[in-house]
């Protein structure tokens, strides 16, 4: 069936959004002629934009009828959701659209019309396997079959000029430019130490003729202050000159290598096909795992990981800490 106005529920988490593009570019492919909306979070839509898999965007805003009446407004004869919950499931519901396409779980499977089981082990436990799959996987309710997981992001020209214009000064291009990423949206219990970074930042920079600049969320300046004063040498702190999202992927697009926490940061690294460090602690890496043919996983040795907590139940971080410095200094060595 060829559906002339469809409307896509974006994923909430950074990363995970990121890791949707391939199936948003499979819909694109198979859905030439159609409108496609997506709706989502302002921070997905800043990262994801300029896109050409989509011809506008909806910027989720508004209480529950607010969002509902702006959805039916648009007329789609077809919803999908990427996003997991009983909330969008219900709203896309109550909007009126014919065709409602998603995953069976959150205690919505009576809400979608085409819909799909996710895996789960015999515990009842989702079974870990890549996002990118999982969302292209559910497009074969509507008779796409696509296997191509590797993620994709546009940098715009305007957020090129506007990064230069920031810190251009600082851009030395007789360097190799390296990103550390030393925080995480998902808790303290996947960041590695501080003095770690601090201590990778001295390396890239003494021995590899590096610019190191620490990369964090507004509300990591503490971590990223951290990572500056245990430095010997002068970094370049992100938030000493906060960068738009746009201007951050501008940024990723010209780092010779990034070592990152498993957090949404890494995900630009890894759809703008850079040189990547990743270090995994309590997630495990099977649930985003793209095979990137440039990325390094570094991941813990302990008999608690992957726990999946946002907060270690522990007085030290042991899988996080268990990752060397030197291990991840060796990984340096072989990307660069």
């Amino acid at each position: 069936m060829q559906y002339k106005k469809i409307l896509v529920w974006l994923p909430s988490p950074l990363g995970d959004a990121v890791m949707a593009t391939p199936a948003m570019r499979a819909l694109r492919r198979e859905y030439r002629e159609s409108h496609i909306t997506f709706i989502a979070n302002k921070i997905v839509a800043q990262a994801l934009s300029p896109s050409e898999f989509c011809d506008e965007w909806i910027i989720v805003q508004g209480g529950f009828l607010k969002q509902i009446k702006s959805i039916r407004s648009g007329g789609y004869d077809c919803a999908i959701l990427f996003k997991n919950s009983l909330s969008c499931a219900l709203k896309i519901f109550l909007s009126g659209i014919k065709e409602r396409v998603g995953y069976k779980r959150d205690m919505r499977g009576a809400l979608l019309t085409k819909k799909l089981s996710p895996a789960k082990k015999t515990d009842g436990t989702f079974s870990p396997r890549p996002m990118m799959l999982y969302y292209l996987e559910l497009l074969s309710c509507i008779g796409i079959e696509d296997s191509d997981t590797s993620m994709t992001l546009s940098v715009s020209k305007e957020d090129e000029k506007s990064l230069d214009e920031k810190l251009g000064a600082k851009l030395n291009k007789d360097k190799k430019l390296a990103i550390v990423v030393p925080g995480g949206a998902f808790g303290p219990s996947k960041c590695w130490p501080t003095k770690n970074y601090a201590e990778l930042c001295d390396t890239l920079i003494q021995e590899h003729n590096c610019l190191a600049v620490v990369s964090v969320a507004p509300n990591e300046r503490e971590i990223s202050k951290s990572v500056c004063d245990q430095a010997k040498n002068e970094l370049i702190d992100l938030a000493q000159t906060p960068l738009s999202l746009g201007e951050l992927k501008a940024l990723f697009k010209r780092a010779d290598i990034v070592i990152t926490n498993d957090t949404g940061p890494r995900h630009f690294a890894v759809a703008l096909e850079r040189k990547v460090i990743t270090l995994f602690g309590p997630n495990d890496p099977v649930w985003t795992d793209s095979k990137h043919n440039l990325e390094i996983q570094l991941v813990a040795n302990t008999d608690c990981s992957p726990c999946g907590n946002p907060v270690c139940k522990r007085d030290e971080r042991l899988c996080m800490e268990s990752i060397t410095t030197e291990k991840v200094i060796e990984a340096v060595k072989e990307l660069l």
